[in-house]
């Protein structure tokens, strides 16, 4: 059970995603989107040149998870969205 509402995570999570994780996916073409907070879920849809390629799997774990999980809360859960999935997050 996360210690924070899904409000309380709506700034840390969008300040870091902004500040810190877009900055590093943007230098190969890459671009992240915060979607939804949702019961300490954060569902996130990688773009640009991320769609598609091999190692956005690694990014996400090891690039999005790994900032979110340690600047914030251990437990939060990172979802990568689907392109076409946006309107459909409770099946993720």
């Amino acid at each position: 059970m996360m210690p924070f509402s899904d409000e309380d995570l709506q700034l840390p999570v969008s300040t870091i995603i902004e500040k810190k994780i877009a900055p590093m996916l943007a230098r190969d073409g890459g671009a992240i989107e915060l979607l939804d907070i949702r019961n300490g879920r954060v569902f996130v849809q990688l773009k640009g040149a991320c769609v598609g390629c091999s190692a956005s799997g690694s990014t996400l774990k090891y690039v999005v998870e790994k900032e979110l999980k340690s600047a914030i809360h251990p437990d939060l859960q990172i979802v990568n969205v689907p392109q076409g999935m946006e309107n459909n997050l409770e099946e993720l």
